[in-house]
């Protein structure tokens, strides 16, 4: 087969066959079809996109493009979850911690910081010491030694998504829904779960900015997961504003280590146990969703799922004093405040422009080889719906370089919409789909 005829087949609107996408997929991983190739494919899909059996068959490529993890010696239920990814978006590091505490197994494998969306591995590694990258015997031992593991993709798992990830990143392709879903479905299934649970966003924050599209793209992914045997369920969930209060990588792992000791209770704090929740009720640990968040809340209060955290940043490398002396985590050379310039309520916070300020900064990257600031990011004190005084903190900048903090400084408060008269902040949870409203 000629790579150039298939990126032109795609291109021109063309069904590629099962053979092809094969062939593609294999070739690529292996390396004998280069970047530039496999970015112009890619770009075709964005515009031509995959249909249901091309895109069944492009994941099936991918999982089978490496090794495909085998947790059946493991007794007991094995869930995971995966977000669409957003500004602020943290929930992994609260969540998995909880339902390994309730007594399920979670082998979590994430991804990196990808577009304006900061990634749960760069967040990891701003613990002192903890170690992501896993052979495939070490994640095994940690996830029987822990019932979790937080870890990335090892050399041999899915390694064509490996590579496509990046390369979308750089592309301008990362908003595909045949991308994103293949990505997502080939990393997970990969693993050996019985159940997942998808945090799929939507809003100015997200991938998918409006809610149809989200909907497409949770109803594709569950699809996916149902046709190939697994439990699966999405949340719809809005990123019109970054999650939580903390923007940038140590900083999120901060308001994580908060949350799991029960000091915080604010919109990514709900998400999270809910997505706990919803993992826990796949697993049958529950028989309804109440129950599911009862169990969520007394893990919480009892201090089980934040034990748990810190038995798995032992097992991982990291120094489990990091995650209640934060002085241990990286600091930033320099703090500002930055004020609230008029009087009202914030009425919108342009979150994919905060996440790109967040980059500028440094915590995330604009191409594949950037190193990250894990020091480096922002604390928000008003979120959508607060009322705000003239001269009333806005939002604190953590920064290395003192240019760069001056040059985002009114680009940020920028970011602030302020109107004269109040509004109601949006539900974090806007519908939930399961199986039965794919058909």
């Amino acid at each position: 087969m000629q790579v150039f005829e298939l990126i032109r087949n795609k291109r021109d609107g063309h069904i590629l066959s099962a053979e092809e996408i094969d062939f593609f997929i294999q070739g690529y991983a292996s390396g004998d079809i280069p970047d530039y190739q496999a970015a112009a494919m890619a770009m075709a899909i964005f515009f031509k996109g995959l249909n249901d059996e091309e895109l069944m068959t492009w994941t099936q490529a991918m999982i089978h493009s490496g090794d495909v993890m085998d947790l059946g010696d493991i007794e007991g239920y094995k869930v995971d979850k995966h977000s669409t990814g957003g500004v602020g978006d943290k929930p992994s590091l609260i969540l998995a911690p909880i339902v390994a505490a309730a007594g399920l197994w979670v082998p979590m494998i994430s991804g990196r910081g990808l577009g304006h969306t900061g990634g749960t591995l760069d967040k990891l590694e701003s613990i002192p010491g903890f170690q992501v990258q896993l052979s495939s015997e070490r994640f095994r031992e940690v996830l029987r030694g822990c019932g979790m593991v937080l870890a990335g993709q090892t050399e041999d798992l899915v390694p064509a998504d490996r590579k496509l990830y990046a390369l979308r990143d750089v592309t301008a392709t990362v908003a595909s829904i045949p991308l994103i879903a293949s990505s997502i479905m080939s990393k997970k299934l990969a693993e050996g779960i019985d159940g997942l649970v998808l945090d799929v966003k939507f809003g100015r924050g997200a991938f998918m900015q409006d809610v149809e599209s989200a909907r497409a793209l949770a109803k594709t992914l569950v699809s996916i997961g149902s046709r190939m045997g697994k439990q699966v369920v999405a949340l719809l969930t809005d990123m019109n504003q970054p999650l939580g209060t903390h923007v940038g990588n140590s900083l999120e792992v901060i308001e994580a280590c908060e949350i799991l000791q029960g000091r915080v209770d604010n919109d990514v704090a709900q998400l999270s146990f809910r997505l706990a929740a919803e993992m826990l009720l796949l697993g049958g640990l529950t028989e309804d969703l109440d129950g599911a968040m009862l169990l969520v809340d007394e893990l919480i209060q009892s201090g089980a799922a934040f034990r748990k955290f810190q038995e798995v940043v032992t097992a991982q490398g990291g120094d489990p004093r990091t995650l209640e002396d934060y002085g241990r985590f990286p600091q930033a050379k320099g703090v500002a405040v930055l004020s609230a310039p008029d009087d009202g309520w914030v009425h919108g916070i342009a979150c994919q422009a905060i996440g790109r300020l967040g980059i500028r900064l440094g915590a995330g990257r604009t191409k594949v080889s950037d190193p990250v600031d894990p020091a480096v990011g922002f604390i928000l004190h008003r979120k959508i719906g607060d009322e705000v005084k003239a001269g009333d903190r806005l939002v604190t900048v953590y920064y290395n370089d003192a240019d760069l903090a001056d040059e985002i400084r009114q680009p940020l408060i920028d970011c602030f919409e302020i109107s004269d008269s109040p509004v109601t902040a949006p539900p974090i949870v806007l519908e939930k789909l399961g199986v039965e409203d794919v058909s």
